[in-house]
């Protein structure tokens, strides 16, 4: 069965105004996308109870299973500041050293790497290290906040293959926070277009990027994409 979440009426807000103001779902593979300032950082936070202090939220949900810390796995952008830089990769692993092989091999890496130090693996080869971490419990929901933008174009390519690989094979529910449409065009069915802190648009991938309904999307299609026609 697949997992879903509902997110409703997340609001987040100062004393003097309101930052966020949304509900949408989460099913199969999800975007989203707006750029800087639009509010998906602070939502994607507020999912994993990583804001601020001096905000105020409040949200509720519904999901066909329970959100806990076990349950929920997390990239974040950049692997080079993920990750001790004075320890050797596999001390940075919560799980017994077959585990760690095995993640190691699901994700492409070779096991010598657990050996190294961050310092010695590319941004690439890391950001697969945070990907292995991140699946070190059986989790069913993944959280990804830009996890590309520190690669470099060969390594983005390769990372974006592994993220939709993955996907497909463990069947996890992922929440892909992003301003960059084309790097989740291929490997998100859904997409969520956020504004100012509100939901402008959204629907399936091909729905929104073949047919945009608000001048907003197609501006950031506009911005991204030469060729606008995505349909298979």
């Amino acid at each position: 069965m697949q997992e879903t979440v509902e997110i409703k009426h997340l609001k987040i807000s100062t004393q003097e105004k309101d930052l966020v103001d949304i509900s949408f779902k989460i099913e199969n593979s999800t975007a989203l996308i707006g750029q800087s300032g639009s509010g998906k950082s602070l939502t994607l936070k507020s999912i994993l109870n990583l804001l601020p202090s001096n905000l105020n939220l409040k949200f509720d949900y519904n999901s066909s299973f329970e959100l806990n810390s076990k349950n929920i796995g997390f990239i974040p952008q950049n692997p080079f500041t993920s990750l001790s830089p004075m320890t050797k990769i596999k001390n940075q692993f919560f799980c017994e050293k077959e585990k760690k092989e095995e993640l190691f091999k699901l994700v492409g890496l070779d096991t010598k790497f657990l050996n190294r130090f961050p310092s010695e693996l590319s941004g690439g080869q890391l950001q697969r290290v945070v990907i292995a971490i991140a699946l070190s419990n059986e989790i069913k929901f993944l959280l990804l906040d830009e996890p590309t933008t520190a690669l470099d174009e060969n390594s983005k390519k390769t990372i974006l293959e592994l993220i939709y690989k993955l996907q497909k094979e463990l069947n996890i529910l992922t929440l892909f926070v992003t301003h960059d449409i084309n790097s989740i065009k291929n490997i998100c069915e859904n997409i969520v277009i956020i504004k100012d802190g509100v939901i402008i648009e959204e629907g399936t991938t091909n729905e929104v990027l073949n047919n945009p309904q608000s001048f907003y999307t197609k501006e950031l299609i506009n911005s991204t994409f030469e060729n606008k026609d995505f349909r298979e």
